[in-house]
């Protein structure tokens, strides 16, 4: 009983994420007529989106992602992108009985100065320049 529960929870959980997908309806000419998504009333979507957006104020990884996104993206494509998130890991957890272990805030900070760094140096390179890291005052 219990596999067949988590079974059903995990197709529902992948037809609500396939239901994401599907963004734009159009007709037979191949015009659109629905510019923004339409609305969902699936209680795992729901679910997933209002666990998105309590990250705002959480101090935690998926926290700090979150609100990087809702600066570059805005709030609702943030939301949606981070109930996505969350949506594959509660399906990891669930299918492969995967644990998440959060590792904070700073770290998500540290790692992504990382990437920009390494960015920026790719990015110096390619226009003949050479980065040299100077310890901060």
């Amino acid at each position: 009983m219990k596999l067949r529960l988590i079974t059903l929870f995990s197709l529902m959980l992948i037809a609500a994420v396939a239901a994401w997908a599907v963004s734009r309806q159009s007709d037979q000419r191949g015009q659109n007529h629905c510019e923004r998504r339409l609305p969902t009333n699936n209680r795992v979507t729901n679910a997933l989106r209002m666990a998105a957006s309590t990250l705002r104020l959480s101090n935690t990884y998926l926290g700090a992602q979150f609100r990087r996104l809702r600066t570059k993206l805005g709030a609702p494509v943030a939301i949606k992108a981070m109930a996505a998130k969350l949506a594959r890991l509660v399906y990891r957890m669930l299918r492969y009985g995967m644990t998440f272990i959060d590792r904070g805030a700073e770290f998500y900070d540290a790692q992504h100065r990382k990437l920009q760094i390494n960015y920026l140096k790719r990015k110096a390179a390619n226009f003949g320049f050479q980065i040299i890291e100077a310890p901060a005052v």
